[in-house]
């Protein structure tokens, strides 16, 4: 899940969805064969960094039951094998609903070792609905602009202005968008990854998927286990809260991250001087906060931009410095400057966030039922308010077009599996964004899949970020298919240990005559440099 498009609800009752049917084959049903898919007809789209990166489009059915009717057009990209033997199709998706992955292929084929990479075609897509695929979502363009009413209401009438607006959005997505809404959802999703193998001419698929692209691939896995080669799980959504129960965990746990950042720049007192007291911190945090509401920054930055600013900590403690920075500055110099420019960096919503953010609801609001009646909301809001207030009102908020959505919802289905190869979930134990529990819960739903634990780890996105004990973990993994077994009948199959903390202002320079940088401190750069750009493509700042 991406850093907007990551933020989910506090739990409530669910309302009555319509049943998700998995797909039979055409031969069992009596249905219409699907249409001959078209050779993909990839051109060359290479960037400075990955030079190598391919193009090309491929039309799927927008109903996949209907497989003579509408096509959509799905946008993919593609780094091609140079080993003299091909492993196939590697498929990689950063996340979301709302992600866009067409930039993930490059990376990942980076990023990977060049001898397992070079086996892979590694292939990146746009979802359904997202980035360059065809059509694009935008139901609400400047939905997030500046300044929005503060995410916790002070009073109904507050409250009803932010429920008005959610309203609105729905209603604009369900004007806008009325053709292709009952298609956005990630069973379609799934079975149009199975539309790309086929255009590939493989029989089988290997698959990296981070955040809600666990999902993705476990939906997918238990549509067609035959087809499955190698599935790696990074950051693994709870399928048993899909998407409702999920959520009382996930804002309780960005609290409890916020509060490890408090923490962390107390520890570093000597360079941000606000005090050596966690809980100190903390208040003058909320004290930031309280002063926003009455005078926001520029008029832009107000309560709610500041909760979308350092919302990125809680998914990667690399931006941990340079929101700190901005905070002390604010604090402690009266400048308002660098949050403002910490809010145009990790906060500020632009085309593709508006993009995302459609995507994100449509899916969402689509996948699962959510609770019709707004009391339901403000009741568990406000309770899980009073445990974790960082983020639980804006993440409300986020998610409140799901109680007017246009479109009925289906019932997620079982992701439960006993039909697949060996599966390889990875998960830091303090994630946020997706908590740990969700890996435990889809690694007991996936028989013999092998879990390897980051621990003591917060970051969400843990493989190909810099940690080099998960990142051989994975590379074994996709080189010979064979994954780690716990020796002592645990349910942890293997663990590396966490990336150190950052250190404050990495940035900055080192003075003329300065000790040089260790292979340590060389070596924690590089980590840094690999988590950052990662968490860039993952959605976590734009």
């Amino acid at each position: 899940m991406t850093t907007r498009a990551g933020m989910l609800i506090a739990a409530g009752a669910l309302v009555a969805g319509t049943v998700t049917v998995l797909p039979a084959s055409a031969a069992d049903t009596g249905a219409p064969a699907p249409r001959p898919l078209p050779p993909l007809a990839w051109t060359d789209c290479g960037t400075k960094a990955y030079p190598r990166l391919q193009c090309a489009t491929l039309p799927v059915p927008l109903d996949h039951d209907d497989p003579a009717g509408r096509s959509i057009r799905l946008a993919l990209t593609r780094v091609p094998h140079t080993a003299k033997t091909s492993q196939g199709p590697l498929l990689v998706n950063p996340g979301g609903p709302g992600g866009s992955g067409r930039g993930m292929a490059g990376y990942v084929a980076a990023a990977l070792p060049p001898g397992v990479s070079a086996a892979y075609d590694v292939i990146g897509f746009d979802p359904r609905g997202v980035g360059r695929s065809e059509p694009a979502l935008d139901c609400r363009p400047g939905h997030f602009d500046p300044v929005r009413p503060d995410s916790v209401p002070r009073g109904r009438d507050a409250e009803r202005v932010s429920v008005d607006r959610a309203q609105a959005f729905a209603a604009a997505c369900g004007k806008k968008h009325a053709d292709v809404l009952p298609y956005i959802d990630t069973v379609s999703t799934a079975r149009d990854l199975d539309l790309v193998r086929r255009a590939l001419g493989a029989e089988r698929i290997n698959y990296l998927g981070y955040s809600y692209g666990t999902y993705l691939g476990a939906v997918y896995a238990r549509l067609y286990p035959e087809r499955v080669r190698r599935m790696a799980l990074d950051s693994v959504v709870n399928p048993h809260g899909v998407w409702y129960e999920d959520n009382i965990a996930q804002d309780l746990a960005f609290d409890s991250r916020h509060k490890d950042f408090m923490a962390w720049i107390a520890k570093n007192d000597a360079s941000y001087h606000l005090g050596e007291d966690p809980a100190a911190v903390e208040a003058a945090w909320y004290r930031m906060r309280a002063e926003l509401r009455d005078s926001p920054v520029d008029g832009e930055v107000g309560p709610g931009e500041l909760e979308d600013t350092f919302l990125p900590g809680g998914y990667y403690d690399g931006y941990w410095p340079a929101l700190a920075t901005a905070f002390a500055a604010y604090v402690n110099d009266g400048d308002p400057e660098p949050l403002k420019a910490a809010y145009e960096r990790y906060g500020e919503a632009d085309a593709a966030a508006d993009n995302g953010y459609s995507v994100y609801t449509a899916v969402q609001c689509r996948d699962a039922p959510w609770p019709r009646d707004w009391n339901v909301w403000r009741k568990d809001t406000w309770d899980v308010h009073a445990k974790a207030p960082f983020s639980t009102w804006n993440n409300a908020w986020y998610n409140a077009p799901c109680a007017f959505w246009p479109v009925e919802p289906l019932s997620p289905p079982d992701v439960s599996n006993d039909q697949l190869p060996p599966v390889l979930v990875l998960q830091a134990t303090n994630d946020a964004a997706t908590p740990y529990e969700g890996a435990l819960a889809l690694h007991r739903m996936l028989r013999g899949s092998s879990l390897v634990v980051e621990e003591g780890g917060g970051n969400h996105g843990v493989t190909l970020a810099g940690n080099a004990c998960l990142d051989d973990r994975l590379a074994a993994y996709l080189a010979t298919g064979a994954v780690p077994r716990a020796e002592d009948g645990g349910e942890v199959d293997a663990t590396c240990a966490a990336l150190p903390a950052p250190k404050p202002d990495p940035a900055t320079p080192a003075k003329s005559g300065a000790r040089k940088n260790s292979g340590e401190g060389v070596r924690a750069s590089v980590s840094r440099a690999a988590g950052t750009t990662l968490h860039g493509l993952l959605g976590h700042v734009r």
